[in-house]
């Protein structure tokens, strides 16, 4: 199940992202509607225009409360969930000022979120029926990594680490940079907390050997053929047969070969695709008359 942080976390950033939209005032809005009669109120519904996958609603509706409590949004459909065009997102009505203000960052957040949904569930369905979990990146729009990797849950991805405090992560620049894996992996054991796990990224099948000489909890496969995925898979269960190290493979994953890699036996694929490669999925809010 996907799962956004507190609000405490994220009404700092959505009100932010409003006072940018809103400066000094709404110039329109405001000129139609004065505060005075802020009474007025309307009636609105969020449509979809193409078919896709939902993400963001709790989103949607803290926007509008947040600029005025007195805003009912109702959701009809759920985060997660395929619809299609035509469908009635959810229906909106209370003041005419906070409907129009919270319009266009509103849909500034479901339409990308939607679209990253969409797209990881066309990545996921690829695997649907096999044990490989996809997981996603920190490859991110920085400010909107909690929101895209929340997109990327509700779309049926794993996240990744959310940031570099979650995990290690020894990458190609850090064994060049440390002197090779051994010495790597040996300095951060003596100065990380208990209990992070250690991954290792490998680009050759003597770093694989390298990596379980090390007893790493995670070896990384990154851009490597499908046959050296698979030399590779071989070579680590015949180390780890009880599965204790876990197999994640990464680079070139495409719609079209993430299911023969998936096939090799790993345990994860992680892509940053599902976030970078994704387009808006289009979404309108129209008021009633």
């Amino acid at each position: 199940m996907a799962n956004l942080p507190p609000w405490l976390i994220l009404d700092p950033k959505l009100q932010s992202w409003l006072a940018e939209d809103i400066g000094r005032g709404d110039r329109t809005t405001q000129a139609l509607w004065p505060a005075e009669s802020q009474a007025t109120w309307g009636q609105a519904e969020l449509r979809l225009k193409q078919p896709g996958v939902i993400a963001g609603l709790p989103l949607f509706q803290r926007v509008f409360h947040l600029l005025n409590p007195d805003v009912a949004v109702q959701p009809l459909v759920e985060d997660g969930s395929t619809y299609q065009p035509g469908t009635v997102v959810a229906q909106l009505q209370g003041p005419m000022n906070a409907l129009l203000m919270g319009e266009r960052v509103a849909l500034n957040l479901i339409m990308p979120l939607s679209g990253i949904a969409t797209l990881t569930r066309a990545y996921t369905e690829q695997i649907a029926d096999l044990p490989t979990q996809l997981v996603d990146t920190r490859k991110t729009t920085p400010g909107l990594r909690i929101f895209e990797k929340y997109a990327t849950q509700v779309g049926g991805a794993m996240n990744h680490r959310m940031g570099l405090d979650d995990a290690v992560m020894i990458k190609d620049n850090h064994i060049v940079a440390a002197g090779g894996i051994g010495a790597a992996v040996r300095r951060i054991r003596q100065q990380i907390p208990f209990p992070l796990a250690i991954e290792v990224e490998t680009e050759t099948l003597e770093q694989v050997q390298q990596a379980l000489a090390h007893q790493v909890d995670i070896i990384m496969l990154d851009n490597m053929a499908v046959e050296q995925i698979q030399a590779a898979v071989t070579l680590i269960r015949s180390a780890s047969p009880t599965h204790a190290v876990k197999i994640e493979a990464s680079g070139n994953i495409t719609l079209q070969t993430i299911r023969t890699i998936a096939k090799t036996g790993i345990d994860y694929i992680s892509t940053s695709a599902t976030i970078t490669q994704a387009q808006w999925l289009d979404l309108s809010l129209k008021f009633m008359a």
